[in-house]
């Protein structure tokens, strides 16, 4: 026996029918929309537990590669993802042109839920900002939905001396968005930087974002710095890891 047999062998029933279910999906044997085998089918094909198939599907929906509703059994997730494009997305010949930053990666239309508030700066964010901690200042959060699913929550961090008295406090900040109101006062976004790293979601982004608490979020962080060298936002994204694709595109 190989130790690829072996190592078969000892996985976990139920992970061996949702690596077989993933791997039908992944070959187009399922196509998005429809429907997989039921528990009770799976589990008589496999001679299993109808709970061991149950954790199956239920390791499948976690993924993000099916949905499921009550009645209607387990289907192929019909979203298509959203290609992020790391770095054309924030070249100043899209916010500069008018163009939401958005509209770089998709052409649907997505719905974005708004708040602006003034608050004590993070700690963090005071220290990336170079502001004093707990100095007040500008908080635009969002919330993205895209297809009826929400797939991003994001705060963006200003300093209060560069946002009061702009658009950037306002609900909807014009064409180009923060972006071009920042260059209209002398501070355009001349350089970024953006740190990216997983982990599990805390219960208020599980809910945010509608999503299993066992399903990894995308943690984004990214500062945006005018021609000084100054930090002038400080966006934090949280991502439903199953809704993204990462592309960075770039020449040697």
């Amino acid at each position: 026996m190989t130790s690829e047999e072996k190592g078969a062998r000892e996985r976990p029933k139920y992970r061996r029918i949702a690596d077989d279910l993933k791997a039908a999906i992944e070959s187009g044997e399922y196509g998005p929309g429809d429907r997989l085998p039921g528990e009770s089918a799976l589990a008589a094909q496999y001679d299993v537990a109808v709970l061991t198939a149950r954790q199956a599907l239920k390791i499948l929906r976690t993924e993000g590669l099916v949905e499921t509703k009550k009645g209607a059994g387990a289907r192929v997730v019909s979203f298509r993802a959203i290609r992020r494009h790391g770095i054309q997305r924030l070249s100043r010949s899209q916010w500069g042109a008018g163009k939401s930053i958005w509209s770089a990666d998709e052409e649907r239309p997505v719905t974005i839920d708004v708040r602006v508030d003034t608050v004590a700066a993070p700690q963090h964010v005071a220290r990336m900002l170079e502001v004093d901690e707990n100095e007040m200042v500008c908080a635009r959060s969002r919330r993205f939905v895209l297809d009826d699913r929400p797939v991003m929550l994001a705060t963006s961090y200003l300093p209060l001396g560069l946002a009061e008295g702009t658009a950037i406090t306002h609900v909807d900040t014009g064409e180009g968005g923060t972006y071009a109101r920042l260059a209209e006062i002398g501070h355009a976004p001349a350089h970024f930087r953006e740190e990216i790293r997983c982990r599990l979601p805390v219960a208020e982004e599980a809910e945010g974002l509608a999503m299993p608490l066992e399903r990894p979020v995308v943690k984004l962080c990214r500062t945006a710095f005018d021609a000084e060298l100054r930090a002038v936002e400080v966006n934090e994204m949280t991502m439903d890891s199953a809704a993204y694709v990462l592309e960075y595109a770039f020449d040697a």
